[in-house]
This record gives structure tokens, sequence and C-alpha cells, in this order.
């Protein structure tokens, strides 16, 4: 499932993802979103959190993640994807080496500050095993 992640600054999208993915839950709950971003602020700031192994994501949801980066090509700006699982870094490596923007992991204890991150605030880094 995807929930919005409420009370970010809005220039930031954020999705959270539990249980199972679907393709159609991916179209339907993220492409708005990230839709309404670029209309707004014209470029992609992004944080997601994945609490659900990546197992649960149908197939067609990472199709459909791949297809997005590519749609959306230069206007990722910041992506944080905040997770305790390891497996994720293969993933996020094909988006960092083929897709315009800056990527970076967090633990999931370290989702305020994956915000900061995303937010783009001076003066902020943090270690990432990305």
């Amino acid at each position: 499932m995807l929930h919005l992640i409420s009370d970010l600054p809005p220039h930031i999208a954020g999705i959270h993802a539990f249980a199972d993915v679907s393709e159609e839950e991916y179209i339907a709950v993220l492409i708005p979103i990230i839709d309404d971003l670029l209309k707004r602020r014209g470029k992609i700031n992004l944080v997601l959190v994945l609490e659900t192994d990546i197992a649960n994501f149908v197939s067609g949801a990472w199709c459909g993640n791949v297809k997005m980066g590519f749609r959306y090509f230069f206007k990722w700006k910041r992506v944080a994807i905040v997770t305790d699982q390891k497996r994720v870094q293969g993933y996020n490596d094909l988006f960092k080496y083929l897709v315009p923007g800056k990527y970076k992991k967090f633990p999931l204890d370290h989702l305020d500050r994956a915000i900061r991150w995303v937010s783009g605030k001076n003066g902020f880094q943090i270690q990432s095993d990305f």
C-alpha cells in the first residue's frame, strides 16, 4: 500500500510504502503527486519511505518506477529513500547512474534527516551508504 506523507515542505512529495504495492496503485497514487509537484515547482524532490520488503512490490510497480524515472528524466532534483533494507542499494544505483538528480538512502530512524536533505537545507551533511 502507498500513503502520502503529509506535513512536508511544499517543494517535497512524500510516499510511505508498506505491505503489497501493485502497479495500479503505484500509478494511481504516485504519478498524480509527481505531476502536481512539477506543475507547482518544476522539479521533483521526493521522500520515499519503504517499510515493506522489496519482494512486496509487484514487478510492474518496479517497472513503473523505471518508466517514471525516464518520463521525468531532467526533472529529478533530490530523492531520499528511507529504509532499513540493504537490497535497495542496487536498485537506487540504477537511478543514480542513469537518471540525473541526487539520490541518498537513509535508515528508517533518520526520516527527519532525509526530509532536511531533500529540502536542501544548507550545512546539512550525513554519511550515506550509497
